[in-house]
């Protein structure tokens, strides 16, 4: 998985969002005081001197234009001269202007990039104790002010004059016969939908930066806890970030059927974090005894600890904080003034509706049922709420966490050491040398605080940059198979940056597709080990673990998804309120997709993911991420390898999804491939009769 850091954040609100003003001058000056008359005054006199076939072009210029003016920008009597004399009516004139305006972006982004990425390294990387001002130093942003000085300086409204707007609609009817050019220019005006003040800027980062923190510090030593009267059900120094690790710890256990307490464990310590009764004192904490039955915490010589309340719904506090911070953009977006409807129209280009069917599609299969009595029968018990997360069906589940442990400990024992077998993994991946050695010496690896996460360049000289928590002894089984996952990332970007036609389109369609690679990487980590010898029914294994994992993490996103819209009805809620919400809701989405399958109801273990509480509804990203990549594997399976494929796509750069997956697999995004897969491979794993 990805953690999705607090600077990619910072670059989308900047670069997909937004124009900032001054904030007391938004209150105070009208956006728009460009009359009727004027603007078609205006058409009339760049019509005669341009030709009717300009027309449609030219008005929907002075109307983009003329909206985001205000009284700061000059008078309509500056307005119609401006227009007047920075309509380019020449194509030539066109082109050059926006492709000096392209080279000059990428020099700009691109060392706002590495600032922001430098300055907050002391919170995100594990190069020491934190300072005081290193938290100062992370809300700061030194882009926060950029597009301000893009309007200040008439730039904005040059591009707004010149540069249609598209809606998602019109980018989906048009695309079949733009080219590449034409998908260029639609990328830089979607970068001017409006002006948001900069303090609104800020606080977003702020809201986005704590959140992270919070999540990034949220630690439990196992060690440390007891569960039913039992000690020492793990390793003494077992560190786990919550949730990642919890979830990755409890599927790992599903290779010994005695360690069902472990998993247990586990889930309970999901349930107290979810209902927020978890004791504040056993949060990062390596010095206290948590009963996790009792729900007490203890010193290490067994007295109950004083001073150790409940975290008392902290946890949706900062949820709070970001929905209010996004919502308070609504009000500069008058097309589209709902954060929701930013997320899927504008980030993914995929409305709601549609990624809303395509979930349904998998809650409603009869092969989800199927599996769930599939995973009973190999468990010889009725099914948990936490085999949501059931890994049997996965090739590693077989070998035992300590063997895995310590095969990548000695093949890693420092980030140095993963960083110099980067072009081997490559190589091994289908890669050729070259290809290998060159993405390779755009991606530098990092010693992560959190469980890792993936950061691409923002410019071509720049590298991308791969954060991964290495131990003491080393690289940990589930390290790296988080940072294989997170090099498929590294990977996309570096394709998707440096092998583009147009820096403009740099880039896939939405987060979901660089998930989709992040995916097919981690599915090959014990076949880049020589582990794993490949088989027709590892094929049909992997594509019954596909659909189960993409069945649960739908229905994550769905209670993310359905979240969003509560808060939005309940803008005044406070945190216990919230809290209340989402548990309501995340037991509601159980009853209606999981107990038909698991004979249990009420669960609320579908709230614990942490993106829902450090990122803005990002986890539908995951599922269709999960679509998008069985679809490609499937593909890859007919047409060749992993790498040239993925380099044919990738460099596609980021037009619509649709129009992206038609060119990389020949359809649309749909289920209809994974369904089927599945189903045959019940069939032919003869776990189900013809």
């Amino acid at each position: 998985m990805v953690l999705k850091n607090i600077l990619i954040i910072i670059a989308s609100i900047l670069f997909i969002f937004s124009c900032t003003v001054n904030a007391q001058q938004a209150k105070e000056e009208p956006k728009i005081m460009i009359t009727d008359t004027i603007k078609n005054e205006l058409v009339t006199r760049l019509v005669e001197k341009y030709g009717a076939a300009q027309k449609a072009r030219i008005e929907k210029g002075i109307n983009q234009a003329a909206a985001l003016w205000t009284k700061e920008d000059g008078t309509p009597e500056e307005f119609s001269q401006f227009c007047l004399n920075n309509y380019l009516g020449d194509e030539k004139m066109l082109n050059e202007s926006f492709y000096r305006i392209e080279t000059n972006f990428e020099t700009i982004f691109g060392f706002f990039g590495q600032i922001n990425r430098e300055i907050s390294e002391p919170l995100q990387l594990d190069v020491g104790a934190n300072l005081p001002i290193d938290y100062m130093f992370a809300e700061f942003s030194p882009d926060t002010h950029f597009f301000d000085d893009l309007y200040k300086t008439k730039v904005a409204f040059v591009v707004l004059l010149n540069f249609p707007i598209y809606s998602l609609e019109e980018k989906i009817a048009l695309a079949p016969q733009w080219n590449r050019l034409d998908w260029a220019k639609a990328r830089l005006a979607d970068m001017f939908l409006s002006r948001i003040p900069s303090s609104a800027q800020q606080k977003s980062v702020s809201a986005y930066v704590k959140g992270e923190d919070y999540i990034s510090n949220y630690n439990i030593f196992m060690h440390s806890v007891l569960f039913n009267n039992k000690e020492n059900l793990f390793p003494e120094g077992l560190k786990l970030l919550t949730h990642w690790n919890l979830r990755d710890e409890l599927k790992s256990h599903y290779a010994n059927p005695n360690e069902l307490p472990q998993q247990e464990a586990i889930f309970s310590i999901m349930e107290h974090i979810i209902n927020q009764d978890i004791p504040k004192c056993v949060i990062n904490k390596d010095n206290v005894l948590w009963d996790v039955t009792l729900n007490k915490a203890f010193t290490m010589d067994k007295k109950e600890a004083a001073n150790c309340e409940a975290e008392n719904d902290m946890r949706y506090k900062y949820w709070l904080e970001i929905f209010r911070a996004e919502k308070n953009f609504d009000q500069y977006y008058p097309t589209i003034p709902n954060f929701i409807d930013r997320k899927f129209k504008r980030s993914r280009e995929i409305p709601e509706e549609q990624v809303k069917a395509l979930f349904e599609s998998i809650f409603i299969s009869p092969v989800v049922a199927d599996i769930g009595k599939v995973i009973e029968k190999r468990l010889k018990r009725k099914l948990r709420p936490f085999d949501i997360w059931y890994a049997g069906f996965k090739p590693q589940a077989a070998s035992s966490e300590a063997e895995l442990d310590k095969i990548t400990q000695e093949k890693y024992p420092t980030v140095e050491a993963f960083q110099k077998d980067i072009p081997n993994i490559l190589i091994k991946l289908g890669f050729d040398q070259k290809n290998a050695a060159f993405i390779s010496s755009k991606i530098e690896v990092d010693p992560a605080r959190g469980s890792g996460h993936a950061m691409g360049a923002r410019m071509r000289d720049d590298k991308a940059h791969l954060r991964t928590r290495i131990g003491s002894k080393g690289m940990n089984y589930k390290g790296y198979n988080i940072a294989i996952h997170e090099l498929g990332h590294n990977v996309e970007q570096v394709i998707s940056l440096n092998m583009v036609d147009h820096y403009l389109l740099s880039g896939v369609p939405n987060t979901a597709f660089t998930e989709a690679y992040a995916m097919s990487f981690q599915i090959r980590d014990l076949d880049l080990l020589g582990l794993k010898k490949a088989s027709e029914d590892d094929k049909y294994y992997e594509a019954i673990n596909s659909i189960w994992a993409t069945y649960e993490i739908a229905g994550v996103s769905i209670v993310d998804m359905e979240v969003w819209h509560w808060m939005y009805a309940h803008p005044d809620a406070n945190e216990h309120e919230l809290k209340a919400a989402v548990i309501s809701i995340a037991k509601d989405v159980w009853n209606r997709y999981f107990a038909p399958v698991f004979k249990i109801k009420d669960q609320d273990i579908l709230a614990i993911y942490s993106h829902m509480i450090e990122s803005g509804l990002y986890l539908p990203d995951y599922p269709l991420g999960h679509i998008i990549s069985f679809q490609l594997e499937r593909y890859i399976e007919q047409k060749g390898n992993l790498a040239g494929n993925m380099i044919r796509a990738c460099k596609q750069g980021s037009i619509i999804p649709d129009q992206w997956m038609k060119t990389a697999v020949g359809q649309s995004i749909s289920t209809e491939p994974m369904i089927r897969s599945a189903e045959e491979a019940l069939i032919k794993l003869n776990f189900k009769k013809k």
